[in-house]
């Protein structure tokens, strides 16, 4: 009787390889493989270069499944974002894969659509599948979240949970060099167009800019909640015009560029008749006309951080979840000094 090679049905077609292919190639044993593949350093450099010059040359490939019943792990990291739509989370996904990938892990995206029901669905059936979970902007209570992470490492972005570690770059610096902005320009009257009320970011920056508003003697007024996006912008400008204010700071970009569309329509100049500023950033802010003015995240850094963050809780290391990133403001065509203080 002839031996078939290796990985190869008896009507010619091949089969995948299997670990215990690879042992016999390498002339070690099946658990020795395992270990070289999935925690490698375990063994000696040369048996391992041995054991991985035979999976290549058998095209092997590991089973995640498997690899999961040894190590209890599945190499599978999940990203739960509330609006994947959103352009200010593009850089924030880039800089989680950039570190999943140099981990050897796996990212696989969900999102909530801002829906709080949505999003603990998504999580709970995520978790058997995966080693860990990064909530970003996350509309959960936070009992919710604590339960989340008692049955697998999780880590929050852009909202603190006392006991999980988060990730929340700090918004002052930015806040701080806007106001100053705005105040160096001649405005003293300020609106805020708020997002989401469920939204523990925009809590924030809404009262970071009333305390430091007030200590400059401006005046300032929030206007909203509404939707996140440009239609959420727009839909604010009646509000904008009754308030009467000279200078408008918006949750994000997005609701800047509705309420920059929504002021062409009455015939708003901006920045002439209204200063607009936003928030992150996003991809196109500078795209605009007159081209956005904003405060700006570090989202890569973001998404970096809370990977890495969630990588060494899996691994059983210490992570106190605090990263120095900050804001930076960014100044251009949309604002300008105000009428009278030209």
């Amino acid at each position: 009787m002839s031996e078939r090679p290796v990985g190869e049905r008896g009507n010619g077609n091949r089969t995948p390889a299997t670990i215990y292919d690879v042992a016999r190639a390498a002339g070690v044993s099946p658990s020795t493989v395992s270990r070289a593949l999935n925690k490698p350093g375990r063994i000696s450099e040369k048996t391992e270069k041995r054991i991985r010059q035979a999976a290549a040359e058998l095209d092997y490939r590991l089973n995640p499944m498997a690899r999961a019943l040894y190590t209890g792990r599945t190499g599978t990291l999940a990203l739960v974002l509330s609006d994947i739509t959103n352009p200010v989370y593009f850089d924030l996904i880039r800089g989680a894969e950039r570190v999943a990938s140099s981990a050897g892990s796996t990212l696989i995206l969900a999102e909530s659509q801002e829906s709080p029901d949505q999003e603990l669905s998504s999580a709970e059936k995520l978790q058997p599948a995966v080693d860990g979970l990064v909530l970003v902007g996350s509309r959960l209570s936070d009992d919710d979240i604590r339960d989340l992470a008692d049955a697998k490492p999780l880590v929050v972005v852009n909202r603190p949970v006392v006991g999980i570690p988060s990730v929340v770059a700090d918004i002052t610096p930015g806040v701080e060099q806007l106001l100053d902005h705005l105040q160096a320009l001649g405005h003293r009257s300020i609106g805020y167009l708020s997002g989401p009320a469920a939204s523990w970011i925009n809590q924030l920056r809404w009262t970071t800019l009333f305390d430091h508003a007030v200590e400059r003697g401006m005046s300032i007024v929030e206007l909203g909640p509404s939707a996140p996006t440009r239609d959420g912008g727009a839909a604010l400008l009646p509000r904008v015009r009754a308030a009467a204010v000279t200078a408008v700071v918006a949750y994000n970009d997005l609701m800047a560029m509705g309420l920059l569309r929504a002021c062409r329509d009455p015939d708003i100049r901006v920045p002439d008749d209204l200063n607009i500023v936003g928030f992150d950033d996003i991809f196109g802010a500078d795209l605009t006309s007159p081209a956005l003015t904003t405060v700006r995240s570090p989202m890569r850094e973001i998404g970096e951080a809370a990977v890495r963050t969630l990588l060494a809780d899996i691994d059983g290391g210490s992570s106190d979840g605090k990263h120095p990133l900050t804001t930076q403001l960014i100044i251009r065509e949309s604002t300008a000094p105000h009428a009278e203080a030209r």
